[in-house]
């Protein structure tokens, strides 16, 4: 479990949007911070900090520590509003975390030995259909990632939620919630003109077949 991420808080005493609004025009963020049967708090955090720490994969999914004038929590990112045109993180909503309590986290998926799989390397089509997984876990035991071995895939082949490394103390919550739901994770597919040249060879064995059989039955005729 990661605890390299430190967010320096302030306490924040106004809201509303036009609070938020001038917040953010003096380099601050406003957040939120709720939940572990306390009080939520608002408070604001410092924008480019955040706007760094967000293009860290493992910020989005690990324990982060918001430290509100020497008072420090745990929590975990659970929502975050941008702007929709500008480079600008416009709210964070931070939930706090009980050390004795599971917690449910979406982590991502590290695909292992793609490049390498005999399917790539015969020109085959990589299609990911999850790129990330909801574990189930104490906040102790969380991981940065769990991790899927692609270096035996074929083309045709595919991995299932099932195939995914997990270590002691992490659940699926997908398996929890249905033992059955098994969906696929990453696929390899023939490439488009690898598809279309055996369609076309299906097409043309199909018609020398045809042909074949015509010119048998013309002859029975005669």
């Amino acid at each position: 479990m990661s605890t390299d991420f430190v967010l320096h808080a302030e306490k924040r005493a106004e809201q509303g949007k036009g609070a938020s609004r001038r917040l953010r025009h003096t380099g601050k963020l406003p957040a939120i911070v709720y939940g572990a049967g306390k009080e939520p708090t608002a408070i604001t955090l410092e924008h480019n900090e955040v706007l760094r720490r967000l293009q860290e994969e493992t910020f989005y999914s690990q324990i982060l520590t918001v430290d509100l004038n020497g008072a420090r929590e745990k929590v975990v990112l659970r929502d975050l509003q941008r702007h929709p045109a500008k480079a600008l993180v416009l709210h964070l909503d931070l939930q706090r975390i009980d050390e004795k309590e599971e917690i449910r986290v979406s982590i991502p998926i590290h695909f292992l030995n793609q490049d390498t799989s005999p399917g790539v390397k015969l020109s085959g089509q990589v299609s990911h259909q999850m790129i990330e997984v909801e574990i189930s876990c104490l906040p102790k035991d969380l991981p940065e990632s769990l991790e899927l071995d692609m270096g035996e895939m074929n083309v045709g082949d595919s991995l299932h939620l099932s195939d995914l490394k997990v270590p002691d103390g992490i659940q699926l919550t997908a398996l929890i919630q249905d033992s059955e739901n098994n969906p696929v994770i990453v696929s390899i597919h023939a490439a488009r003109s690898q598809e279309a040249d055996e369609e076309t060879t299906e097409d043309t064995a199909s018609e020398q077949e045809s042909g074949a059989t015509e010119e048998g039955t013309g002859g029975d005729e005669s």
